[in-house]
């Protein structure tokens, strides 16, 4: 079995293809590292100074506006001695272009979402009806089990190394895969020959027909 007729989870279509194209995939493929490592740092400092150093969401709150008010102060008093302009920040970071852009893709992404579990819960592909509920009972039980912030970590760390890590040893874990569904078929194949065959069963009886 060659790697060009085998693909991981059966998939053909290039890899950000199938994450969407755009933004999503450049940053989950690290196509813009500053990006994705900016992301990836973000997500891992508010998981320790939440999980680790258990920090309260209020306290950190009030701490950050404070710094950001001390460098505002410095700024500003500092533009005026140096003859430079003023900061602007409220300006960019309340921008209604900004918000509308936002918004509308959050919009866009969510119809989307409820679009494709409207369509798997009505039916029409039940082995895809079954692994959806599956992964939705799967993840119930780890939510069950840590707490949603680390799970939440834990996520993006998969969304932001695994595309990656697979696009770049594309070949190697393909083999990897075909190797390993290969010895699970010799494992079945065996366990059905040395237990399951081997378990005595009750004489069939033959239908009498008329």
């Amino acid at each position: 079995m060659s790697s060009t007729s085998f693909k991981l989870f059966g998939q053909q279509k290039p890899l950000d293809e199938l994450l969407g194209k755009g933004k999503v995939a450049d940053i989950a493929l690290w196509r813009n590292k500053r990006l994705s490592a900016s992301i990836l740092l973000a997500i891992t400092v508010v998981w320790i100074l939440f999980e680790v150093v258990e920090y309260h969401f209020l306290t950190l709150l009030c701490h950050t506006s404070i710094a950001a008010m001390l460098f505002v102060f410095i700024w500003s008093n500092g533009a005026a001695l140096l003859d430079l302009p003023p900061p602007r920040i409220p300006e960019i970071i309340l921008s209604e272009k900004v918000y509308k852009d936002a918004v509308i893709s959050l919009h866009r992404r969510l119809r989307w979402f409820i679009f494709k579990l409207h369509e798997i819960a009505c039916g029409k592909d039940l082995k895809l009806f079954l692994k959806t509920v599956g992964l939705l009972w799967v993840l119930a039980v780890l939510g069950s089990s840590t707490t949603s912030l680390t799970l939440i970590y834990l996520v993006t760390v998969c969304f932001l190394t695994l595309p990656a890590l697979y696009e770049q040893y594309e070949h190697e874990i393909d083999h990897l895969a075909i190797r390993g569904k290969q010895d699970l078929k010799r494992l079945f194949s065996s366990v059905d020959a040395k237990v399951l065959n081997k378990i005595p069963r009750g004489p069939v009886k033959e239908k009498k027909h008329n």
